[in-house]
Formats: C-alpha cells, sequence, structure tokens
C-alpha cells in the first residue's frame, strides 16, 4: 500500500503520454474526423495535455508522491506531448491544409521541427537539471508545455478563420512561431511562475483565469480567450524577469 499514492500522479502522466501519441495520430490523419482539419483535433490534445501536465504536479504534492522516478516518466512524456507532438501538427498542418506549399518547402519544414524538437528536449533536460532548485519562483526560458501550447493555438486560431485562404502572405507564420517559440525554450530569460501573491486581487484573478483556461480547453471552445490568456502571461512574466533579472540571479546557489 505505501506505493499505492504513487497510482494518481502517474495515471495523469500515463494519460499526458498517450495524449501526446494521440495528437501525432490524429495530426496524421489516422483518425476520421467529420468536418474539422485533422490537425485542430491533434492541437486540442495538446492542449489537453497541457492542463493534464499540471494536475499531475498537483496529485503529486497533494498525495506527497513526488519521486525521482515520477519526473523522469513526466519528462518523457511532455518530451512527447510538447515537443515531438507540435513539431508534427505543423507539419501536417501544411501537408493537410497547403499540399502544394507544403511540397516545395519540405525541407525548411523538416529542419524547423527538427530545431523545436531538439530545443524542446533540451529545455526539459534543463529543468531537471537547475530549476526546481535555482529559481523557485521562475522559470528559465518558456516552460515546453507553453511553446506547445502556443503552436496548437495558432493552428486552431488560423484553421477557425482560414487564414491560410484568404492571407497567401501570412503561409510562414506557423513556421515562423514555432522557431520562436524553440529559442525562446532554451534562452537564459525568466519567466515568473504562476504563484500565490501577496495581492488577494491578484491572487483573484489567477485563480478565475486558471479555471476558465481549464474550463474553454476541455471544451474546446474560446481558443481566442486562451490565447490571449497567454500572451498576457507570457508579456507581464518576461518583462518582470527582465526588470528583476539582477536580484533573480543574486539568489543563484
Amino acid at each position: 500500500m505505501h506505493n499505492a499514492k504513487f497510482i494518481v500522479p502517474n495515471a495523469f502522466t500515463s494519460i499526458n503520454f498517450l495524449l501526446g501519441v494521440a495528437s501525432i495520430c490524429c495530426s496524421a490523419g489516422l483518425f476520421e474526423i467529420k468536418n474539422e482539419y485533422h490537425v485542430v483535433m491533434g492541437a486540442h490534445f495538446i492542449i489537453f495535455c497541457a492542463l493534464l501536465d499540471k494536475l499531475d504536479g498537483f496529485a503529486a504534492r497533494a498525495f506527497n508522491a513526488s519521486s525521482e522516478f515520477g519526473a523522469q516518466f513526466d519528462s518523457l512524456a511532455d518530451l512527447i506531448a510538447f515537443g515531438l507532438a507540435p513539431a508534427f501538427m505543423i507539419m501536417f498542418a501544411y501537408k493537410d491544409i497547403l499540399p502544394d506549399w507544403y511540397e516545395s518547402h519540405k525541407l525548411a519544414l523538416f529542419a524547423g521541427a527538427a530545431v523545436y524538437m531538439v530545443c524542446a528536449a533540451m529545455r526539459l533536460a534543463k529543468y531537471n537539471a537547475m530549476d526546481n532548485d535555482s529559481y523557485p519562483d521562475y522559470f528559465s526560458g518558456m516552460p515546453s508545455t507553453f511553446a506547445g501550447i502556443v503552436n496548437a493555438l495558432v493552428v486552431i486560431l488560423l484553421c477557425k478563420y482560414k487564414f491560410f485562404d484568404s492571407c497567401p502572405d501570412i503561409l510562414y507564420i506557423p513556421l515562423v512561431i514555432m522557431l520562436i517559440t524553440s529559442v525562446l525554450m532554451v534562452s537564459p530569460l525568466f519567466l515568473a511562475k504562476l504563484k500565490k501573491r501577496k495581492s488577494n486581487i491578484i491572487n483573484a484573478i489567477q485563480v478565475i483565469n486558471i479555471a476558465g483556461a481549464y474550463i474553454a480547453g476541455f471544451a474546446m471552445i474560446l481558443p481566442e480567450y486562451l490565447m490571449a490568456l497567454v500572451l498576457i502571461y507570457f508579456i507581464i512574466g518576461f518583462a518582470h524577469g527582465i526588470i528583476t533579472r539582477n536580484k533573480i540571479t543574486a539568489k543563484e546557489p
């Protein structure tokens, strides 16, 4: 019974892992999706993974079930869900929606996807090796979870508003955003974590928006709201990290 407490957090991680695999399969067109691009459902699976990724950490703390095995298992699941799945989603988005453009830019797409996957792997290794101990209140670089969310939301929004059909000049946008998130994952920038603050107003805003994100994410609605939340968090969080960088690094052990 001693090991029973590890079942819940590892179950969340297992689901996260399988949803990442499902995202890749869905983006590749292995599942039949009526009246929808395959990659859109693949993108939603990545968002599901991001929401569940936070729950396995919460469950581990609630059950006092944190372990080295759990940390390594979580990283492997994250590599699939936020490293491989978004890269394949972007490539298959072009292949599914713009087959001619895909054929003429296949090498560039593969190179961009390769850079993203390598950066995600490096980010996860960096997190395991350093972030938990050195900077308890900050992420060093963009977490792979948020990189996956950003790329998933970009695909969902571009498909929803049919930008690929009406705006041929923006065909590079998903590839460019994937490369930007790649750089941010391995960058030395600090991003403030979502944690309890001294201000009750800020805490209330955080709780409401987190709850709203879970509802919108699992219901597969309001991608505009989710993207706005992510962008606001990045702008405020990275700006705070830049302004207080000297103070943050002064505390480094």
